[in-house]
């Protein structure tokens, strides 16, 4: 008999492996290989087993685009990871990570997503690998649109069927996610095939990246165009799949020459997105819980303080930004008509630089999770929001409090790579008390749907400011908010 941990799904029976005090299951498939007749497809339900199938071992991932791309070897991208402290009927509040990587990129076997923290904290932890880039995001002529959001819908529905045999109560589940994640739960807010499948939301720095369907239609033309292929399910799943994900990233690097025509998505390095569709979203978030068609949640909603930074460092611009660059991020993002004005005004010594920061930050991270936060509490809903404030210490704190340096803190993870290069080989003790009070209010969250502070409310706007000295204040972005009060993120149309 295994000395390894077993449980059995819905599909048949499957054994993981132990990792100090809990139980360790890799790789489970959620959903058929989608390649072959059922590449650009929506997920299938995956096939049932006979014996046991081992599951110690990530799955593989997705072909991705973008300069951090991960590769592996395999076609089973539609897998998933289950860490648990108690298998059986214990009960357990159960969160779902959904990784981040602007829709192009990321994986869940990313050490820096290791829940051996929360598992320890009495969560039973599911992480999942969907497809990301061409594959998932591409408006594919004669395919389902949004695959990347199906996919994530198929593992849900997973968790529901499978989750008590791991410990796990599946009408106690909570959505993670960070970025392109927390983008993708954002947008499962608005599906009718959602409700059910989970009781509450985490999400980070929410991005504002949607496409209206004629851009889309134009983004994979030009893809397809680069491979000698129409745009469409028959000649696209005839080119391989790797090599389409490099052209992807191709055609990320070439996206400012396509400014006239494509306007704002020219300027993000990222040409694929999830897209009104009219059938798998109909609509943006923000207008969906404000207009009362979808309601509100228990949610909690957090930024960092400098968004962008990551990205002007990434890109080897930080400190070189001109006043002509600034003026076109002003003119492009800021809200109309009269945004970049109200960006000078509200702040009068900013200097190109922090120009384009403030308004990169705001329009693509920051305001889309506090208008989310504030749709949400609108719609009948509870918001808390936080924003971490507290600078990355690696490389001399160029980073500041930047995009996704709240991720190894809510993990634990400060050893991870990632967490070693945002806060060095030997992290402050301010930093492993950071980490331990946004772990403490995740857990505390799954599990009663209240992180430790107040609600954010219209008046007050009360938010957690996670820094050296962590207090709870009036919402401290408040000249960015003025800016946007009336303006939720608009899809990305053409030009």
């Amino acid at each position: 008999m295994s000395e390894q941990p077993g449980a059995r799904t819905a599909e048949g029976l499957v054994e993981g492996r132990r990792q100090e005090n809990h139980a360790v299951f890799r790789g489970i498939p959620y959903a058929q290989p989608p390649v072959g007749p059922l590449r650009f497809q929506a997920p299938a339900p995956v096939e049932g087993w006979a014996g046991t199938k081992r599951t110690a071992e990530f799955g593989p991932v997705v072909p991705q685009a973008g300069p951090t791309a991960e590769s592996s070897v395999g076609n089973d991208w539609l897998t998933l990871n289950v860490s648990t402290p108690a298998l059986g009927t214990a009960g357990l509040p159960v969160l779902v990570w959904i990784h981040g990587g602007a829709y192009i990129a990321g994986a869940s076997s990313d050490p820096m997503y290791d829940p051996a923290s929360l598992t320890s904290a009495g969560l039973v932890v599911v992480s999942i690998n969907y497809r990301v880039a061409a594959e998932g995001f591409a408006l594919v002529e004669g395919a389902p649109a949004n695959r990347g959001l199906l996919d994530q819908i198929a593992a849900l529905e997973w968790v529901r069927r499978n989750i008590a045999a791991f410990g796990g109560d599946p009408d106690q589940v909570t959505v993670a996610g960070q970025s392109a994640g927390a983008g993708s739960i954002a947008a499962l807010l608005t599906m009718k095939r959602t409700h059910g499948l989970f009781r509450r939301a985490i999400v980070h720095s929410v991005p504002g990246t949607l496409c209206t369907r004629v851009l889309a239609e134009e983004v994979t033309a030009a893809l397809a165009s680069r491979v000698g292929a129409a745009p469409d399910i028959e000649a696209l799943s005839g080119i391989d799949p790797l090599r389409l994900a490099g052209e992807l990233t191709a055609l990320g690097v070439d996206l400012p020459g396509h400014r006239k025509r494509w306007g704002r998505l020219s300027q993000i390095g990222v040409a694929v997105c999830p897209v009104l569709d009219g059938v798998v979203l109909t609509e943006t978030p923000w207008t969906a819980l404000a207009g009362g068609r979808t309601g509100g949640i228990e949610l909690l909603v957090g930024h960092t303080r400098d968004e962008f930074r990551l990205f002007s460092v990434m890109m080897g611009r930080l400190g070189t930004f001109t006043e002509d660059e600034a003026r076109t991020a002003l003119d492009l993002f800021a809200p109309a008509p009269d945004g970049a004005d109200a960006y000078r005004a509200a702040y009068p010594q900013a200097n190109p630089e922090e120009l384009i920061e403030l308004v990169y930050s705001d329009a693509l991270f920051r305001m889309p999770s506090l208008r989310l936060a504030q749709a949400n509490q609108a719609a009948g809903g509870t918001s808390f929001l936080f924003e971490l404030q507290l600078t990355a210490q690696a490389s001399g704190g160029v980073l500041g409090a930047c995009h996704s340096l709240d991720v190894p803190l809510a993990f634990g993870t400060l050893d991870s790579p990632t967490g070693r290069h945002l806060f060095g080989d030997r992290p402050t003790p301010v930093v492993s008390v950071v980490s331990r009070e946004l772990q403490r209010a995740w857990v505390r969250f799954a599990a009663t749907g209240d992180p430790g502070w107040p609600a954010h409310r219209p008046g007050r706007r009360l938010t957690r400011v996670l820094d050296i000295e962590s207090k709870t204040l009036p919402y401290p972005e408040e000249a960015s908010r003025q800016i946007w009060e009336r303006h939720d993120p608009a899809p990305f149309d053409l030009a």
